[in-house]
Order: structure tokens, then C-alpha cells, then sequence
């Protein structure tokens, strides 16, 4: 290998590497403002500099000039040190000094290393120029005055989020970061440059003049508003969280988050259930718990069990479904589902429902075929992997459904499932390409597993997968995308319905047609309720006042992700846990606690003193749930074969930024939801299948 020798150390490197790279490894830090490990290279800010021996008599950008094998290189000589003093100087000769009123105070690159590397006082006695702050959306706050030009935030909308909308305009003095036309940012990933920002140019609008960053308390928990399971740290000020960032985790997120992720926090604050309710004379009065234990222990008493039925939401713990499962087993309930969407899958074995080719598998198929699923909206981050290969890797991506507002080449095999059937039989001018392919990838979504054909549709992707050898012994490249955070650990602990039972859609028959007089929602929300009829005795479990808790008999309230430890399974089948960043509102419990009261007061003991011996148990009954990571899974062929529907995949998230409580309580949510209706020209409560309008 070559080697390098930086301040006297000499030390191995990998060919390619930059000098910035090699005086890392060589333990030394080197100041930079515009390089970013996973962006491209720049060579904007000049702070990096470095001495280079034999190389011209002046300092060289260590972030743009290669390392060579021999190379002796000075990072804190004399020349160096002047000249970073230069570059701060010249950094610092227009920046405004507002410290005491920046949100990036504390935490701020520019602050940092003009106290390191800087002269301490200016030669400049010039007016400075003042650059008018930018719209960028309810998101991104400006202070363009304060822009450096590290170029960081354009670079990572066009190389990763793969949406160009931020560009330089004029040159030199007066050159500006600008949208080139006044608009939000219309990126799923637009807050990730508020890190990305130096100095403070770009900051969080919700999060604007709210704290300093010593006053929070930082938690490091797991996002539970999709199935990706970011890693991400909770920042809270007293009973409020005032800021959600991203954690790294290079296996899953990096070290980005979706907006919705970074900015649904002040949903957590309204529309909140702090108390039980217990309806009497058609309307819902505060209760005791007791009372409210004792409403549904006695109305449960006198219905059949077959009249019984549970419904988990899409962020619903593991530990809360298992105690529910065990419940409603006791009282001998078999109609139980954590498919509130509908979907048709989980019965045939673990490979049959993650995403086996893991997140950060991605990188290494060189062909992926997308089904039913726009990654886009339903998974951002995942969203990002896939642009990331077709980068870096040369990934090809092709389409059946979904839409056309990809962040990559897409090429469009057609809409429905009859392109699938032309793919099995070898009929399809796609055939030849996944012949050539190494390690291809299937990704099918939830608007291809929510159809009453599923079952088939997955016959017709399990032959194509072991066809086209997307599925051996060295590579599994059979993927399901899931959309609710609680879905994979759902299916892991089989909350399903036994083969005489009821899933979600019989379940809404049977309360349509009266069948079933009991039906409690473990934060189920996303449900027809209009088919809940008024014989059915309705209980809702959850944490905000959103579709279930109106139509509710009994309130139950929950906690939010952000105030409980829990277990939850990513769509890749990781198992990951939450820690709680805040105490819960009011009177509300932990799901695991209610349900083991609620059991109690019916006469039914579930002996569990406290939450590790719950999750022992757990763990016990299903080995997959004590592993930290991914649980190999065995491929089975799935699906069953039949004749498929000849219609066109449905997208299955038609909002992302208001598509589960918490953020359909978010005031910023709803800023950014009506920002892109009246940038597509919807008028409507959402998204009404933008995507569709797009691919036609």
C-alpha cells in the first residue's frame, strides 16, 4: 500500500484517497468548512490547506489534491497557519457577527475554528454587504448575509435528495445561493442542509429563537414515523421537545433523516389524550381508569368471543401487541390484525416480508426493479440508497406503478400486474436485462400488497425472483417496503388472525354487518371508520385525539414514541429500540401497562412485574425480537397462484407529510402539505394521486 508521512508519521493509505483523507487517518484534524465526506469535492472554502514538500512554494487544498505514495506533508507550519489566518480573514470580511441571535450559536463550524485557526482581529475596515434573505419553504429559515459559498446545501440536494433546485448566481462578491425562482424546497430531504450549514445561513424555521443547544437534554432514540427506523437524537427542554436530529448509523440512515422525521416534533404537543373518556348519553366524558377498566371489562363480559376483534396501528410497539395478542388469546379472540392497510402477507415466513437485501445492501445490486411502490414518498431514506447506487454504482432502476417524480432514471414497464405475468413467462424486453444482471433487486410496496389479488401478484414476483436467480444462496435480493413503523415487529409476533379468524377487511364487514360488537384499536386510525357501525363497542388505545378516538367509546391514553421505551422492527428486520426523551401527558400510561390493567380488571392475570421481564418473555416466545441486528431469514417460495387483476398499482402513501397522527397534528406538517398542493395545483385534502397525474 502506498504511504504518506504528515507531520513526521508516516502512515498507509488507500489509493485514491485525497490529502484531507490521509492527514485524517494519520490522526491528525485538518479545518475544512466546504468538504463533506458524502459530498462531492469542491475545493470552495481554502480552509484545508496544507503544506505539501517538492510541491509548489504555496499552500495546497488537501480536500481536492491526491495523495501520492511518498508525500510529505506539513498540516501546523508556519505557512499554513498564516495562510489559514488569510482565509478566515477573508471568510469573516463580510460575515455579519450576530452570534448572540444565530440559532447556530454553539454549534456553529465558523465560531469554532475562527477561535482555533483565526487571527483574532480584522484588517478590514470596509462597509459589509448584506445579501437578501431567500424563501425557501416553511422549513429552511435564511440568513443569506451569512453565507460563505461552501456550496454544501447545493451539492446535497443534486447528489443525494437528486432534486436540483438550489444553484450560485452571479460571481465573485456578489455571487448567492438562491432557488433561481422564489419557491419551497420541494425535496422529502430539505432539512438535512440546515446540518450541512457552516455558519448559520441555514437554519430550522419551527426551531427558530426556541433554545441554545446547552440547555437540551439529548436523547438518542429511533424514529417511529415510518418502517426505515432512523437513528435520531431528541432534544427537550423540561416536558417539550424542541428538536429532533439525525444519528449516524451507517447501516441504516447515514446521517440524514426525512423532514417529517426532523420536524412532525410539534405534532407530539396538540390534539394530545391526557386522560381517560368514557361515553355517556352520546358523548365522551373524562373518567377514572378504573371506571374506564370497568366500562369495557364489563361490556367484554357479556359479547362472544367471536364477536370480539383487535385492530394495532402503524406505531404500535412490540411490546404493546404481544400483551394485547396475549389478552385477547386468554379471552379466546381470534380476530386480530396489525394490517390496518389491508395488506395481504405474513404467513409464510420471515423472507417473505422484510426487505432482505438490508438498506445498505442497496449499494451493491446493479439492477432494482421497483413494484407498486414510489420509495420517494413512502421511504425517503431508502429513497436516497437507491439514488445513491445509481450514482455511484451505475444502478439501473425500472418501474411497474408508482408514479413518475423519481429522484433517479426510472425506466416504465407499465402500471399493472400484467407486465409482471409478461416478466415470468419471459415474454418482457425486461427479461433480458435481469438475465445480465449480478445481483439484481426486487422491491415490491404496499400498493401491490393491499389488493385482493396480493397473494397472487406475489406468486407471479416469487417465480420471477427464482427465475432470474434474484434470490441465492449468496444474495437475496427479494425486498418488501413497508410503510408503518409497526408492521415488520406486528408479523414477527404473529399479531394475526388464527385460520378462524378475522383480518382487518373482515373484521370492517363484520362491523358493517353487526358481526362484530367489540373492536379495540390499538392506535389504529388509518382504518374506513365509516364502516364501524353503531352496534360496535369501540375502544381506542393511542396517544392523539385523531380518527379512532372520535369514533371511540372508551379513550385509553397512550404515549407518544418520544416518551416510552419500546421495541420496534425496521422494514429490513432490525430490531431497534426507543428510549423515552420526555414524560408522558397528563394521566396517559405506557400501551404495555394499560393493557395489562385493563386485563386485570377483567379477572385475567398477565405476570409481568416490569417491562424486561416482558420483553424476557417476548423474547422467549420469539427468538427473532432478541437480536440487535438482522435475524438471518430462510427463503421460501410465496404467494399462491390465480388469475391477477388488470389494474393499475395504487400509491399507498398519498400524503407524506400528513400520513399518521402525529404529523396530521403538526402545524408544520400542514404548512409543507399545503405548500406542495399549491405547487401541483391540488386542491384537495391531499396528495389525490399527484403521482398518478405525473406518470400520465
Amino acid at each position: 500500500m502506498p504511504k504518506i508521512t504528515v507531520n513526521g508519521n508516516e502512515v498507509e493509505f488507500d489509493q485514491g484517497m485525497t490529502i484531507l483523507q490521509a492527514c485524517e487517518l494519520a490522526g491528525e484534524e485538518i479545518p475544512r468548512f466546504c468538504y463533506h465526506e458524502r459530498l462531492k469535492i469542491a475545493g470552495n472554502c481554502r480552509m484545508c490547506l496544507v503544506q505539501v514538500e517538492g510541491g509548489p512554494p504555496k499552500p495546497a487544498a488537501s480536500c481536492a489534491m491526491p495523495a501520492g505514495d511518498g508525500m510529505v506533508v506539513h498540516t501546523n507550519s508556519p505557512m499554513v497557519k498564516k495562510a489559514r489566518e488569510g482565509v478566515m480573514e477573508f471568510l469573516l470580511m463580510n460575515h455579519p457577527l450576530d452570534c448572540p441571535i444565530c440559532d447556530q450559536g454553539g454549534e456553529c463550524d465558523l465560531q469554532d475554528q475562527a477561535m482555533t485557526y483565526g487571527r483574532g482581529k480584522s484588517r478590514f475596515e470596509e462597509d459589509k454587504r448584506a445579501v437578501k434573505d431567500k424563501y425557501m419553504g416553511p422549513l429552511v429559515k435564511t440568513h443569506m448575509t451569512r453565507c460563505i459559498q461552501c456550496t454544501r446545501c447545493i451539492r446535497f440536494l443534486e447528489d443525494v435528495a437528486g432534486v436540483c433546485e438550489l444553484g450560485a448566481v452571479n460571481r465573485g462578491e456578489n455571487m448567492e445561493v438562491s432557488t433561481y425562482v422564489e419557491k419551497s424546497l420541494t425535496s422529502e430531504m430539505s432539512g438535512n442542509i440546515i446540518d450541512l450549514c457552516p455558519v448559520g445561513a441555514l437554519t430550522s424555521k419551527p426551531y427558530a429563537f426556541k433554545a441554545r443547544p446547552w440547555e437540551l437534554r439529548k436523547t438518542e432514540s429511533i424514529d417511529a414515523l415510518d418502517a426505515v427506523g432512523s437513528n435520531i437524537r431528541i432534544d427537550s427542554r423540561g416536558k417539550e421537545v424542541v428538536r429532533i436530529l439525525p444519528r449516524l448509523n451507517e447501516e441504516i440512515n447515514e446521517e440524514w433523516i426525512s423532514d417529517k422525521t426532523r420536524f412532525a416534533y410539534d405534532g407530539l404537543k396538540v390534539q394530545r389524550l391526557d386522560k381517560p373518556y368514557v361515553k355517556v348519553n352520546g358523548k365522551l366524558k373524562p373518567s377514572s381508569w378504573n371506571e374506564a377498566y370497568k366500562v369495557i371489562a364489563d361490556k367484554m363480559q357479556g359479547i362472544s368471543s367471536q364477536n370480539i376483534a383487535a385492530i394495532a396501528g402503524d406505531m404500535a410497539d412490540c411490546e404493546s401487541m404481544y400483551m394485547l395478542k396475549k389478552y385477547m388469546n386468554k379471552r379466546g379472540v381470534n380476530n386480530i390484525d396489525c394490517r390496518q392497510d389491508g395488506m395481504q402477507i405474513g404467513t409464510e415466513g420471515r423472507s417473505s416480508y422484510v426487505f432482505n437485501t438490508t438498506i445498505e445492501g442497496i449499494e451493491s445490486a446493479d439492477l432494482c426493479l421497483l413494484i407498486g411502490t414510489n420509495p420517494r414518498r413512502e421511504a425517503a431514506i431508502i429513497n436516497s440508497r437507491i439514488r445513491k447506487a445509481c450514482v455511484n454504482n451505475e444502478l439501473k432502476v425500472a418501474s411497474i406503478g408508482g408514479c413518475a417524480s423519481f429522484t433517479y432514471p426510472v425506466e416504465k414497464l407499465g402500471n399493472g400486474p400484467k407486465v409482471l405475468q409478461e416478466i415470468a413467462d419471459g415474454k418482457s424486453d425486461f427479461c433480458e436485462q435481469l438475465k445480465n444482471a449480478k445481483n439484481p433487486i426486487i422491491i415490491i410496496g404496499a400498493g401491490a400488497l393491499c389488493r385482493s389479488d396480493a397473494d397472487n401478484i406475489m406468486n407471479l414476483v416469487s417465480s420471477i425472483a427464482s427465475k432470474y436467480k434474484i434470490v441465492r444462496d449468496d444474495w437475496n435480493g427479494f425486498n418488501v417496503l413497508h410503510n408503518a413503523a409497526s408492521r415488520v415487529g406486528g408479523l414477527d409476533i404473529q399479531f394475526l388472525p388464527s385460520s378462524d379468524g378475522k383480518g382487518t377487511n373482515q373484521i370492517l364487514e363484520g362491523c358493517e354487518k353487526g358481526d362484530i360488537k367489540f373492536l379495540y384499536l390499538l392506535g389504529a386510525d388509518e382504518i374506513d371508520m365509516s364502516k364501524i357501525g353503531d352496534d360496535t363497542f369501540v375502544v381506542y388505545q393511542g396517544h392523539h385525539g385523531d380518527a379512532g378516538a372520535h369514533r371511540a367509546d372508551v379513550i385509553l391514553p397512550g404515549v407518544a414514541y418520544t416518551e416510552k421505551s419500546a421495541t420496534y422492527v425496521n422494514t429490513e428486520g432490525r430490531v431497534q429500540r426507543t428510549s423515552p426523551a420526555i414524560y408522558p401527558l397528563g394521566e396517559a400510561k405506557e400501551d404495555w401497562i394499560i393493557i395489562k390493567e385493563l386485563a386485570l380488571a377483567s379477572g385475567i392475570s398477565l405476570n409481568f412485574l416490569c417491562v424486561d421481564e416482558l420483553r424476557s418473555s417476548m423474547e422467549i416466545d420469539y427468538p427473532v425480537l432478541a437480536s440487535g441486528s438482522i435475524a438471518p431469514a430462510k427463503w421460501v417460495s410465496v404467494g399462491k397462484k390465480g388469475k391477477v387483476i388488470d389494474e393499475p398499482f395504487r400509491n399507498s402513501v398519498n400524503n407524506f407529510y400528513m400520513n399518521d397522527p402525529i404529523s396530521r397534528a403538526s402545524k408544520t406538517m400542514a404548512a409543507c402539505s399545503s405548500e406542495i398542493h399549491k405547487g401541483c395545483g391540488c386542491k384537495g385534502k391531499d396528495y389525490k394521486n399527484v403521482d398518478e397525474k405525473e406518470a400520465a
